[in-house]
């Protein structure tokens, strides 16, 4: 386990996806270097499209929407507001986790926030992510340098499903997915969902949860955004 054990947790409200993907890639040197502790960046983005590693641009239907290709697994997916946006940045090495272990940790925090509004998440072998009733509800696709993560999860809350339909989320068919919303037929509280999977989170790997303003987040800059496609 880390001397450190705390999980600094920043909502940063809604922020391009340029604009976090340099933030990221800056937080992990920091850790990497025993600059920064361990965080957790809560977020949405406007809408956009992202390619992971497998991503083929023939998965992107929609060319109308900028579209990223980054260094996290998995294919294609989408991001935009209404859906939260969990970036991680935890040194596994420290905490002595292994990715796949780190993996379900993620999805299980995931799914005990969805048990507090009733709904019964679950795995499926071979599909990360996390489903209910058969449709997806949440993404995850990870990064890890020198064992630090970063990339994670996104979990549709209030998320207009219509433009998974602009790709083959991960390959798959857009009707595949689901919302928090969807599944209960009203809209959610974000900052609600932020506040459990936050502290789920922080429990599962050992750390005390440290709530942030993201406007103290003194690395979080305006950057131009690049690597569009």
């Amino acid at each position: 386990m880390s001397s450190d054990k705390r999980l600094e947790i920043y909502d940063l409200g809604l922020v391009e996806y340029g604009t976090a993907l340099t933030l990221q890639r800056e937080l992990v040197e920091k850790r990497i270097g025993g600059l920064v502790p361990d965080m957790l960046l809560l977020l949405e983005h406007p809408h956009v499209y992202t390619l992971g590693r497998k991503g083929v641009m023939e998965n992107v239907i929609n060319r109308e929407l900028p579209c990223y290709r980054v260094e996290r697994g998995g294919d294609a997916t989408y991001h935009g507001p209404g859906q939260l946006v969990a970036y991680p940045i935890v040194n596994l090495n420290l905490l002595g986790v292994g990715v796949r272990e780190f993996v379900n940790i993620l999805e299980e925090a995931c799914i005990e926030t969805l048990a507090a509004y009733g709904l019964e998440g679950c795995r499926i072998e071979g599909k990360p992510g996390v489903w209910v009733g058969g449709r997806k509800i949440a993404s995850i696709g990870l990064a890890i340098r020198h064992w630090v993560t970063f990339h994670g999860i996104a979990i549709n809350i209030n998320t207009d499903l219509t433009y998974f339909y602009g790709i083959r989320p991960c390959g798959m068919e857009p009707e595949t997915m689901t919302s928090l919303q969807q599944l209960t037929g009203r809209m959610v509280e974000m900052g609600d969902v932020k506040k459990l999977f936050g502290g789920r989170l922080a429990g599962m790997l050992g750390l005390k949860p440290v709530w942030l303003d993201g406007g103290r987040l003194e690395y979080l800059k305006v950057y131009k955004s690049s690597t569009t496609l």
